[in-house]
């Protein structure tokens, strides 16, 4: 597989080995594929299949071992660190469990600090735009304590496309989240793609997430062993028991 016009990151032949001899473990053995833009890709697997260790790779939070990494037409290997670090700043919108946000800021303010380390002007348009689809109108003001698990998930999601970035990485965005909370940002999510353009890859062991992407791409033991249409909840659980 080689890099195409129109696919937004592409992996060829992607490895990672960790430790040495007896002891290394293969946690990507040979991947390769496209995330074509403007869809939602959720990656699945079991506890140690590599899908927490590909998207690094992708993202250029880690380095293969060997094989290549192109995003947005950029090869990551050939990057040296300071440019690898305004890479993933512009190209890279980045959704975490934990949701990462700083408690002395208010929503607004997480929302916009990508922006304000990278000494780029706010576009308000944009911003206000993104605070009304999240629906955060009333609560931009508000500092994190004072939101809830699935409100701080929104100013995270916010703040990810606020660089309107070539594509978002969420890592188990709604592992800490309830039920309801889960639906509202997976849905958030959904109309990022829908509505905004935007290119999600989304890891997860949820199959109610995965049922919100386009595409289900399942590892086992650092391998692709599934890549299609994501379908419904069962569809996904059905994909999962035959995977196991």
């Amino acid at each position: 597989m080689t890099a195409t016009a129109t696919a937004i990151v592409t992996a060829v032949d992607l490895r990672r080995r960790y430790g040495e001899g007896e002891a290394a473990v293969n946690a990507l053995d040979g991947v390769s594929l496209e995330l074509p833009p403007g869809a939602f890709t959720a990656v699945m697997g079991p506890s140690g299949s590599g899908k927490s260790t590909l998207m690094h790779v992708l993202a250029g939070l880690d380095t293969p071992t060997s094989g290549s990494v192109v995003v947005d037409g950029v090869e990551l290997a050939n990057l040296e660190d300071k440019k690898l670090t305004q890479l993933r700043r512009d190209k890279i919108g980045f959704i975490f469990q934990s949701f990462n946000l700083l408690p002395v800021l208010t929503a607004e303010e997480n929302i916009v600090l990508p922006l304000k380390i990278a000494g780029r002007p706010v576009d308000e348009g944009w911003l206000e735009q993104l605070i009304e689809t999240v629906g955060l109108g009333p609560r931009r003001t508000h500092h994190p304590s004072e939101l809830s698990g699935g409100q701080q998930q929104r100013v995270a999601v916010a703040r990810a496309l606020i660089t309107k970035p070539s594509v978002i990485f969420a890592d188990e965005p709604t592992g800490n989240l309830d039920s309801a909370s889960s639906a509202e940002v997976l849905g958030l999510l959904r109309r990022s793609v829908d509505d905004l353009g935007q290119t999600v890859v989304m890891v997860t062991h949820e199959a109610h997430a995965a049922s919100y992407a386009d595409r289900v791409v399942v590892l086992a033991d650092g391998k692709i062993v599934h890549d299609g249409a994501a379908g419904t909840t069962d569809d996904v659980l059905d994909l999962m028991r035959a995977v196991a």
